[in-house]
């Protein structure tokens, strides 16, 4: 039995982006779920001018609460979910199409999408982002994401899992103040999900543990292959680690 395919795009201030995601899903989705979390520029106005679009608008606590609420309200029961920053690409819509076309559904539960991801006008091919893979095209009633304010994934225990051919186009960062805010924003998530685990912030954490994250992006990880920007991106990487534990310090005392 032919399924169809649900979309589902969590947005705040995307107007620079959601029109790019869009245009790589309107050809394959029947319904396309937009969850907003009250945007203040053009981003509602420019998604609602594209076919099966659905917004709701809702007050965003963290991106797996969000993810977590949108999941349930997808008409389908299959589901690619999306950022705005991010585009299917033709291979991905095909594939995907493909696997819904089949006379049975999908044999795995959830599956995992390779990503390509761009910053600062180049692909970076190394800096740790080489093996960026997500789950993202899944079974609506079977896949939920974990509880945590960063890097939140999708549980896969207990859950069959494979992976798609084609990939994902991650268009990480508009500029490189947005990296620095995000990184921010990020660093003060990840101190409430690292507190419980650090009791107390010595310089190990504040001093060795960026230290070695900026190692392990631009030599282990080969970010001096990416050039300037990779070590760029192993920089800011480092500064993020030092962040969250200099909030985590800031909360303690």
């Amino acid at each position: 039995m032919e399924q169809q395919l649900s979309v589902i795009i969590t947005t705040f201030n995307e107007a620079e982006n959601i029109a790019r995601c869009l245009e790589s899903v309107v050809d394959i989705a029947t319904d396309i779920l937009i969850v907003d979390s009250f945007s203040t520029d053009n981003t509602i106005e420019i998604a609602s001018s594209y076919p099966h679009v659905r917004i709701e608008e809702r007050v965003y606590k963290g991106p797996a609460d969000q993810k977590n609420w949108a999941i349930p309200q997808a008409q389908h029961e299959w589901i690619l979910l999306l950022d705005a920053d991010e585009v299917a690409t033709p291979a991905l819509q095909k594939e995907i199409t493909q696997m819904l076309q089949q006379p049975t559904e999908p044999e795995a539960d959830a599956y995992w999408i390779g990503r390509d991801n761009f910053f600062m006008g180049q692909q970076i091919r190394y800096s740790g982002w080489q093996g960026d893979r997500v789950v993202r095209f899944f079974h609506r009633d079977r896949a939920r994401y974990d509880a945590v304010q960063v890097h939140e994934e999708i549980v896969t225990d207990g859950l069959n899992v494979a992976e798609l051919t084609a990939r994902l186009e991650h268009y990480t960062f508009r500029n490189l103040e947005h990296y620095l805010d995000k990184t921010r924003r990020y660093a003060r998530w990840s101190a409430q999900d690292h507190a419980a685990k650090t009791p107390k912030v010595t310089y190990f954490h504040l001093l060795l543990k960026p230290l070695f994250r900026f190692w392990k992006h631009f030599v282990i990880q080969q970010g001096f292959r990416d050039g300037k920007v990779g070590f760029i991106v192993s920089a800011i990487m480092a500064w993020g680690v030092f962040l969250r534990y200099a909030y985590l310090h800031e909360s303690a005392n």
